[in-house]
């Protein structure tokens, strides 16, 4: 059984790691954790799988050790456990759809969706079109996706969106797939990736009946991040002889894409025209009203309380990307519970400290130092003094640091501000905090405290 502590932990990490990771990789890798014990330099991680557990110590290890470290305050080493999967909780993953998107009238309906096979994919059961939010950024593309859940083949197709990443084209198509579950329709979402390793995999295990008759005996198919396709002519050639068999039997066809079907480079002319024969429908940033209304949905998804400068003080750290909006809003929640805090506008601050800020304007040098002087209790004086004694050196090291990245000074400006000590000087104390940064998670957190009282 899973620690609580640990948990608590492990939910402020999620979320952190979901802000640095894609969502396909957030959802393949990382949704089905869990936090299971934490001890002195050490934290183990519960996974599904055997291939999960393998993926992430591999290739994420290193990120998750940071993470977690910076968080504990102390370099922490991350293990992975296998624990299986909960049958409970995807119990409640189905009941989630259920309950989420449309109301079903009996058990034997319930049942249907349970057992259907939809839900063996990776699909978020959040991502329905209840919990979409619409506005005149992304209208057209919402209502093109429901027509196509409720009507596949009739009005759109094929239905083609695309948006920069983290504007909602993957909501939208695992949206569709849970409806088409809903209506007992055999639907089919995958990653343009995920294709491609199973007809590779296919090929490799001469089963390519098999991957055929599995990809063109779905009333919808449902393709993400099409663009990774380019530049792979076997895997396109094989994509654009499905697309028409489904085509041809009046099936459903959604597509998303990061850029329109023109924009594509590598991809095939004949596979551009066919994404053209139907609707393409764009998504744009989300203007400050509908961000602001994302996070009163999510909010109240996660049943907390978020005042409204705190709404906006998240809102306009992530302008054009709702995916890292949720992420600043998961971290500020998983920060609030782990330190038993109420969600305001000093607890926001101090748990997005950490991250790169984007503040539109260098920070105030006065502000820098006085805000320095403040954190390790030495006067300004003794900070542009003489004196190396170590709570001294380490105020004016940090203060050097962030007047060299936060306030964009020169090495000479830096210099001068500090009892015109010369710039070999102020090279030292800004490497040195540096490389500090990277190896010390304590530094890391004195450094995140003192930006937030900059920020505030």
């Amino acid at each position: 059984m899973a620690d609580p502590t640990a948990q608590r932990v492990w939910d402020t990490a999620l979320g952190q790691l979901q802000i640095h990771v894609t969502r396909p990789n957030y959802d393949t890798w990382l949704k089905d954790t869990q936090g299971l014990r934490v001890g002195e330099g050490q934290f183990v991680v519960g996974v599904p799988t055997e291939f999960v557990k393998e993926w992430l110590a591999t290739r994420m290890r290193g990120l998750v050790s940071q993470t977690i470290g910076g968080i504990l305050g102390q370099p922490t080493e991350v293990a992975f456990e296998i624990i299986g999967r909960n049958g409970s909780a995807n119990g409640r993953a189905a009941a989630a759809v259920v309950s989420e998107d449309l109301p079903l009238a009996n058990g034997s309906a319930a049942q249907a969706i349970i057992s259907s096979p939809v839900l063996r994919q990776h699909l978020n059961p959040r991502y329905n079109f209840r919990s979409f939010v619409v506005a005149d950024s992304n209208r057209m593309a919402a209502a093109a996706a429901a027509a196509a859940a409720d009507r596949p083949g009739e009005d759109y197709n094929p239905l083609f969106i695309y948006s920069s990443p983290g504007l909602g084209k993957t909501h939208l198509l695992q949206a569709i797939a849970l409806r088409a579950a809903h209506a007992s329709r055999n639907a089919l979402y995958v990653t343009s990736e995920q294709f491609t390793n199973d007809f590779v995999t296919a090929i490799a295990q001469g089963r390519a009946d098999e991957f055929r008759r599995r990809y063109r005996s779905v009333q919808l198919l449902m393709v993400d991040d099409i663009q990774f396709l380019a530049g792979k002519g076997r895997t396109q050639e094989e994509f654009f002889y499905t697309f028409n068999d489904l085509h041809s039997n009046g099936c459903q066809l959604v597509v998303a894409s990061d850029r329109p079907p023109a924009g594509i480079p590598g991809l095939e002319g004949r596979l551009c025209s066919r994404f053209q024969w139907g609707l393409i429908a764009d998504i744009q940033p989300p203007d400050e009203e509908t961000r602001l209304a994302i996070l009163q949905a999510k909010s109240r998804e996660q049943k907390v309380d978020v005042p409204a400068d705190v709404a906006h003080f998240l809102s306009d750290r992530a302008r054009d990307n709702v995916r890292q909006l949720e992420g600043l809003l998961n971290r500020v929640v998983a920060y609030a519970r782990l330190t038993s805090s109420a969600i305001s506008l000093a607890v926001a601050a101090r748990a997005l400290a950490a991250l790169t800020p984007t503040v539109s304007a260098p920070s105030d040098p006065q502000t820098i130092m006085q805000a320095a002087c403040s954190y390790y209790n030495v006067t300004l004086q003794a900070l542009v003094g003489k004196s190396r004694a170590k709570p001294i050196a380490e105020a004016r090291h940090m203060a050097m640091y962030l007047l060299r990245e936060d306030a964009e000074l020169a090495l000479k400006q830096v210099g001068l501000l500090l009892g015109h000590r010369d710039h070999s000087t102020i090279i030292h104390g800004v490497q040195k905090v540096a490389r500090g940064l990277i190896s010390d998670p304590r530094l890391s957190a004195q450094l995140a405290d003192i930006r937030t009282q900059i920020s505030i």
